[in-house]
C-alpha cells in the first residue's frame, strides 16, 4: 500500500479541517494516510511516503507558522525524487498579497528536493466549505492520478 502522510498546522483550527477533510478523501480512495501536527513532524519521515501533503497556515505578514520553521527548513536537505506531493491550506483574503503565502513557500520548498507535484498549489478562504471541498476532492485526485503514474 501507499505510504501517505498529511502535515499541517493550524492557528485558528481551519487548517486542522482541511488536513482532516484530505485525510479523509485520501481514505475513501482507499488510502490510510498519517495525519501530524507539523510541530511533532520529522522532515526525514518524508523519504518513507510516497504521496506528502502539507497544509500550513500563513501568519502574520506572510510568514511561515513559527511551529514549522524547523521542518520546512529541514525540507532542503531531503531527496524526494519520485515522491508525489501537494499543499493545501486556508487563509484569509484581506491580506491580500500575503493570502496563503506559506503555501507557496512550502510548495517551492518541496519542489526543490526533486518530489513531483502532483497538485497545484490549492488557497482556502478561511474555512472549508461545500466548494472547497469539491476542490479539494480534485485536488486529492489529481495527487493520487500523480502517485499512480510516478
Amino acid at each position: 500500500m501507499m505510504n501517505a502522510s498529511v502535515i499541517y498546522a493550524s492557528l485558528t483550527g481551519n487548517n486542522e479541517e482541511v488536513a482532516e477533510i484530505v485525510v479523509q478523501q485520501l481514505k475513501d480512495k482507499g488510502l490510510d494516510p498519517e495525519l501530524t501536527e507539523i510541530s511533532q513532524a520529522d522532515a526525514e519521515d518524508l523519504e518513507d511516503d510516497d504521496l506528502i501533503v502539507i497544509v500550513p497556515y500563513t501568519d502574520g505578514e506572510g510568514e511561515l507558522p513559527d511551529e514549522g520553521m524547523d521542518f520546512y527548513e529541514d525540507i532542503q536537505d531531503l531527496d524526494l525524487t519520485g515522491k508525489v506531493f501537494g499543499v493545501t491550506g486556508s487563509g484569509d483574503t484581506f491580506y491580500g498579497d500575503d493570502y496563503c503565502k506559506a503555501v507557496t513557500y512550502f510548495d517551492k520548498q518541496i519542489a526543490g528536493t526533486g518530489a513531483t507535484r502532483g497538485a497545484e498549489p490549492l488557497f482556502i478562504n478561511l474555512q472549508a466549505d461545500d466548494e472547497d471541498k469539491k476542490h479539494l476532492d480534485a485536488f486529492t485526485d489529481a495527487l493520487l492520478k500523480a502517485s499512480n503514474a510516478a
